[in-house]
């Protein structure tokens, strides 16, 4: 199991540009696939508190229920890209 955990709705492009991202830098990820509908998507609420899909968890840096693609993708590259310290 992975440490970086993304809640994820096929088809959705905010969802592409993160895994685009994480395959980037060459991470290992798990993803769980959200259902279409808001209502069932319990699981990715109880991490997150809302909703709405990109989420990642990335439990090497205490990460839960980090949600928006833009500083999902921020956040990736400064810990794992050239961005990292």
């Amino acid at each position: 199991m992975a440490d970086i955990t993304m809640y994820d709705l096929p088809g959705c492009p905010y969802c592409a540009r993160v895994r685009s991202k994480l395959d980037e830098l060459g991470l290992d990820y798990d993803v769980i696939e959200v259902p279409r509908s808001h209502g069932d998507r319990t699981e990715v609420e109880r991490v997150s508190g809302q909703t709405g899909v990109p989420v990642i968890t990335d439990e090497s840096n205490g990460v839960e229920g980090m949600n928006e693609s833009a500083d999902i993708v921020e956040y990736l590259e400064e810990t794992y890209g050239d961005g990292a310290s």
